[in-house]
């Protein structure tokens, strides 16, 4: 309880901190106060977006297309990378490809997912899945292809089968990595998200932002990225919690 107190703390006072120099730069003069809101200028915006209820319908939005592609994209991520670490032939016949594939960033698919899947929902699916997929794939087989030999070993000396070796041994190894792609899949989830809202999308985080900027508004384009910011460190803290209670011979 002590420790928790004690991060609740530094964090208050990180933030506190962030705030001051934030609010001592704006009203500085330094910077034209149009480019640089004040605290108080962002925390009116929001209040003004709340109330017109935009503020909770783009989060709605947001969060859905967020958790549909994380999903989609963690299901598939395990999935092949379960196969490419333990299977020969789908190591060599997708390794390689998958390897390419990983540094292209997915704001560069989001012109050939509108071509596929046209303005709607099922571009930002893709989108946002295909960012997830390789992270949680590249810590999946990572994780399931350096099990301790030892541990398979000793599995196989007691006459385990390779069912209950896999399912017993191998993923529970593999398993802190495994988490911790769907962990970092979460974060590049809401990065994934605003790039594939920032196109044919007419809600969501990522679209007022782009609506925001046309009309000059940085006070509202802080809301967005405070609102991102938040989310991100919320649902980033919810996996640590959830992977420490799943993988607790592992801290994560």
């Amino acid at each position: 309880m002590t420790n928790q107190l004690n991060q609740l703390l530094k964090v208050a006072a990180s933030l506190t901190g962030v705030v001051v120099v934030w609010w001592a730069v704006a009203i500085s003069g330094l910077i034209n106060p149009l480019l640089f809101p004040t605290p108080y200028t962002v925390l009116i915006a929001a209040k003004e977006l709340y109330e017109d209820g935009i503020l909770i319908s783009d989060l709605g939005i947001s969060l859905a297309r967020a958790s549909i592609g994380f999903v989609i994209g963690a299901i598939l991520g395990i999935s092949v990378g379960i196969l490419t670490a333990r299977t020969r032939f789908f190591a060599i016949a997708l390794g390689p490809f998958l390897n390419l594939l990983r540094p292209i960033p997915a704001i560069a698919l989001v012109p050939i997912a509108i071509v596929w899947f046209g303005i709607g929902e099922g571009s930002k699916y893709f989108v946002i899945a295909y960012t997830v997929f390789l992270a949680v794939w590249l810590n999946t087989h990572h994780g399931t292809a350096h099990v301790a030999q030892t541990y398979i070993r000793a599995a196989r000396s007691l006459g385990a089968s390779r069912l209950r070796e896999f399912f017993e041994v191998i993923i529970p190894a593999a398993a802190p990595h495994i988490v911790v792609g769907l962990r970092l899949g979460a974060a590049l989830a809401f990065l994934s998200l605003v790039a594939a809202e920032l196109s044919g999308a007419s809600a969501g985080i990522g679209f007022r932002l782009q609506d925001a900027r046309d009309y000059i508004r940085t006070d509202r384009m802080f809301v967005g990225l405070i609102e991102l910011g938040i989310l991100g460190a919320l649902l980033d803290q919810f996996f640590v919690y959830v992977g420490n209670k799943l993988v607790h011979w592992e801290q994560l």
